[in-house]
């Protein structure tokens, strides 16, 4: 009985060649864009799981910021007697709240990104960036259901008499949403590998967002803090002119500058950096540690 061996040939074309990086600022970016079927299916994977075994669903994104917004009017509005800067005060908590809620969400979800996926990592390969991406992306339909509700609420006012100032500045608000995406990403991904090896960050991270909340203008205007003493804190809070600037956008009133709103493009740039760079160096051995 013979065997016949056919030798396999030494070249083959191969549709993936999966190689190491040849440095630390090979990000692979082009791999995210051949991977981005698989980018939408998160995003639709993260939507239906997070609501699937619940009775309201998607109608917690309504609930949230409702409830929210009376617990300001009554903290901040009544008690403090905080004022708004001419907006009416269910308005502006209501677009602070709207705007926050979407970095933090960002945030929150990015920054657990290899501690929650270490199991689909270990197995298959794609590009890790995939993951919290689809994460910024899967919120953004959070924000948008938010946001729904928000122009609801201003549709209301406007019926009751509020002036309306139409302009160019509403074009600003894609652009505002897009720097609150990726400060929560840049900022998200460098907690997510600093978690590797250091657990407790995942414990401080709820605690250090919410105190974050409130280093921002979201339940009280900038221009309340003109003469205390920590107004120069709240200012250089990266997050501040990007408030301001949502509400202003919104209803022409508020603390913004176009150079505070530089200076926050500029620090997102920074961290996006330094997130990117930081994620790259960790995935190469990220499972040697979670």
């Amino acid at each position: 009985m013979t065997n016949n061996i056919t030798a396999a040939s030494p070249e083959k074309d191969w549709d993936l060649i999966i190689q190491p990086k040849a440095h630390l600022f090979d990000l692979k970016l082009k791999e995210v864009w051949k991977y981005r079927d698989l980018l939408l299916l998160f995003v639709k994977r993260d939507f239906i799981a997070q609501y699937k075994q619940t009775i309201l669903g998607p109608l917690w994104h309504f609930i949230q910021p409702i409830f929210t917004t009376i617990v300001f009017l009554l903290v901040f509005g009544k008690i403090a007697n905080i004022p708004t800067d001419g907006i009416p005060p269910i308005l502006f908590y209501m677009s602070g709240i709207t705007i926050w809620n979407y970095f933090s969400s960002c945030l929150n979800s990015t920054s657990n990104t290899f501690v929650a996926n270490a199991g689909i990592f270990g197995k298959v390969y794609f590009p890790r960036l995939i993951i919290p991406l689809s994460t910024v992306l899967s919120n953004l339909i959070k924000f948008a259901i938010q946001f729904l509700l928000l122009m609801a609420v201003f549709i209301f006012y406007v019926a009751k008499g509020m002036p309306v100032y139409a302009g160019f500045s509403l074009l600003m608000i894609p652009i505002l949403v897009l720097m609150m995406a990726a400060m929560g990403l840049g900022l998200g991904i460098i907690i997510s590998s600093l978690t590797t090896k250091y657990r407790d960050l995942s414990v401080l991270i709820g605690f250090a967002v919410q105190l974050l909340m409130y280093a921002t203008p979201i339940a009280y205007p900038l221009s309340f803090l003109q003469h205390n003493k920590y107004a120069s804190w709240i200012r250089w809070n990266p997050l501040t002119p990007i408030v301001e600037a949502f509400r202003y956008a919104l209803f022409h009133k508020g603390n913004f500058t176009a150079a505070s709103l530089l200076y926050s493009v500029a620090f997102i740039a920074v961290v996006l950096f330094i997130g990117l760079i930081t994620f790259s160096k960790v995935e190469k051995s990220f499972m040697d540690t979670v």
